[in-house]
């Protein structure tokens, strides 16, 4: 069974920094798409960063250029490298993946806080 366990989120004034990261109990290698949501109360959960096994990236439009998300195989880790920090990206941060194959299986983490504010 595998297992996604997110760690970093914390509280932080606006124009700061956060490096979440999220840990696989098993290779990512098994992974076609490994990536980051996020849910603020009241909202519906959405995409923020995805990476897929080849490396490509995709952002959603109100974080690029102010987060990056990188793997390290070795490590089993997924991160999303938060900068610039703004009010509006307070929310719970989920790492999600998705394996190959049709139909494919995803899993989530359960979920870490990132508050931003003064």
């Amino acid at each position: 069974q595998v297992q996604l366990v997110e760690s970093g989120g914390a509280l932080v004034q606006p124009g700061g920094s956060l490096r979440l990261s999220c840990a696989a109990s098993g290779s990512i290698s098994s992974f076609n798409l490994m990536g980051w949501y996020r849910q603020a109360p009241g909202k519906e959960r959405e995409l923020v960063a995805t990476m897929s096994y080849s490396g490509s990236t995709n952002y959603t439009h109100s974080v690029e250029g102010r987060f990056t998300i990188s793997r390290d195989s070795a490590k089993r880790t997924v991160s999303l490298q938060m900068n610039s920090l703004k009010p509006e990206d307070t929310a719970v941060y989920y790492c999600h993946a998705r394996s190959f194959g049709w139909p494919a299986t995803t899993y989530w983490g359960q979920g870490t806080q990132v508050t931003v504010s003064s």
